[in-house]
């Protein structure tokens, strides 16, 4: 299986850098079995019936990005260097894994300020990345992150525009819970109160699962045989309440279908070990590409996604190859918007 497998030409201009407004205006593809249906995400409740339920990823994404300076004393007196900080992960010891711009220019134990509330000390440097130890913790930090950073934009909107106050609101579903994503369930960002309530009101019953989407997600594929390529961990939960509920849906022949790719990662892990759903917590590295056995998913709400990427593997795994190509072929010659802030597609196999 090779990478090449997986390419296709995208024009740039079908690159999405803002949402539609409202968020269920986006377009929406929905492939079932081999016939393509062009809609819009408001007409989701028509492809749903009674008693299907929605798999939802409720992480939060942090603004991960941070500008600040470092300060030096020299020969010619105090002076200072811009640093960018993205931050990765929290570590046990207290410490942020953070990507710093420039690293190399950041001694061990320097401060940066990002803030008048927020600094950060570099402990040390771990494989590439610096580790950072703030000044403040708990719900002091969470304040003091929310007013300085800004949100971590995929590096294919970031080359097209800076981060701005609205993407505070558009870069965030709105049933975000848990903090700890540097990069959003994007599936879910279509969702708005008023597409819920309608789905609600259909019977579609709805699942929260948690895993924290980590930058690793953009990271491309290297290796020409795709099955050698190693996935990144993500810490994702299935509580015994979400298993229990898909579970039961799973019994009276309702589907199952995650919203998002993360979400189908998560449900898949939890059920990699006796082949149905179990409550499970952890790192999950799981990849999926052609020929992996899916125990859970029915289904799959997601957006379009990277050329070469596992992303597309992963939904041509649930659909098929030469059907997925059919799919993103007429995705690409009837205007569809890719990406993160791009529209959707709802994938029934």
């Amino acid at each position: 299986m090779k990478l090449s497998d997986f390419d296709f030409d995208l024009p740039d201009d079908l690159i999405a850098t803002r949402p539609m407004t409202p968020r269920s205006a986006a377009r929406l593809l929905v492939a079932k079995a081999d016939v393509i249906h062009d809609q819009h995400v408001g007409d989701l409740v028509d492809w749903f019936n009674p008693g299907d339920r929605l798999v939802l990823n409720d992480t939060k994404v942090i603004p991960a990005r941070l500008f600040g300076q470092r300060f030096r004393d020299s020969a010619q007196g105090r002076v200072s260097a811009k640093v960018e900080v993205t931050l990765l992960e929290p570590r046990a010891d207290g410490c942020w894994a953070g990507l710093l711009k420039p690293l190399r220019k950041v001694k061990i134990g320097e401060e940066i300020q990002f803030s008048p509330a927020l600094s950060a000390t570099l402990d040390a440097v771990d494989d590439g990345q610096g580790l950072l130890r703030f000044n403040v913790t708990g719900d002091d930090f969470d304040a003091a992150l929310n007013e300085a950073g800004a949100m971590p934009l995929p590096p294919y909107i970031a080359a097209k525009r800076a981060a701005d106050a609205q993407d505070k609101e558009d870069y965030q579903t709105v049933w975000a819970k848990h903090s700890g994503a540097v990069a959003a369930p994007t599936a879910s960002l279509h969702f708005d109160d008023a597409l819920l309530r309608a789905l609600a009101e259909k019977g579609v019953t709805f699942t929260h699962v948690t895993l924290h989407v980590g930058a690793g997600t953009f990271l491309p594929v290297k290796v020409e045989d795709v099955t050698t390529h190693k996935m990144h961990a993500e810490w994702g939960r299935v509580s015994p309440e979400a298993a229990a509920e898909i579970a039961a849906t799973k019994a009276v022949g309702g589907r199952v279908i995650p919203v998002g790719t993360t979400a189908l990662r998560l449900i898949e892990s939890a059920a990699q070990n006796s082949g149905e759903i179990a409550p499970w917590e952890g790192e999950t590295d799981i990849f999926i590409y052609p020929g992996f056995t899916f125990h859970v998913t029915d289904g799959l709400m997601t957006n379009f996604h990277l050329p070469k990427s596992t992303l597309l593997m992963l939904v041509s795994a649930l659909m098929g190859q030469e059907r997925m190509q059919r799919v993103y072929a007429h995705a690409v010659k009837t205007g569809y918007r890719f990406f993160s802030y791009g529209d959707a597609s709802l994938l029934l196999p």
